[in-house]
């Protein structure tokens, strides 16, 4: 299996849709809206996306033998515009997944491990995300490092340093 890991362009932002559809409707024994543009019309998941590539947004894709199979992004809000996963000015909120026959072969771990050194590089000092409390890809950020910020009734807030405040 041969992995490409490259940097996300503008014309990329289809794909990075496509990903954010298996993110969000990631139980593949629910029923899932047919098209990605119906699962993504609510305002809070249109919202998600909305102006990419403003400054800062930035997103890995990896392709395996030559095919998109997954993608990593990263996003700064604001408390007046913010999104899931969001706690503070400052912390990149983070987004992954997989295409589903590319899951539980460690790409997400790699994807995730390169897009935190990104954000590391860019100055970051810590990366957050929301997962559903059902979700089983919480233990891949737990062994990762990140730890649980706070909590609401279906999801996790996680947050992680990148490194060591001074």
């Amino acid at each position: 299996m041969n992995r490409c890991f490259r940097v996300a362009l503008l014309e990329d932002l289809p794909f990075l849709e496509e990903m954010l559809f298996n993110a969000v409707f990631w139980p593949v024994d629910r029923p899932r809206p047919a098209t990605v543009a119906e699962g993504l019309a609510p305002p809070e998941l249109a919202h998600i996306l909305a102006g990419w590539s403003r400054g800062g947004d930035t997103a890995l894709i990896v392709a395996v033998d030559g095919r998109p199979a997954g993608a990593a992004w990263y996003r700064y809000w604001s408390d007046c515009d913010s999104s899931y996963g969001y706690i503070a000015a400052g912390i990149p909120v983070l987004g992954i997944a997989l295409k589903e026959t590319y899951r539980g072969q460690g790409l997400g771990r790699e994807l995730l491990t390169r897009l935190m050194e990104i954000a590391r590089a860019a100055g970051a000092a810590r990366i957050s995300l929301s997962v559903e409390k059902e979700n089983p890809s919480r233990f891949l950020y737990i062994s990762c490092g990140f730890v649980m910020d706070h909590e609401d009734d279906e999801d996790y807030i996680m947050v992680k340093e990148l490194y060591p405040l001074i």
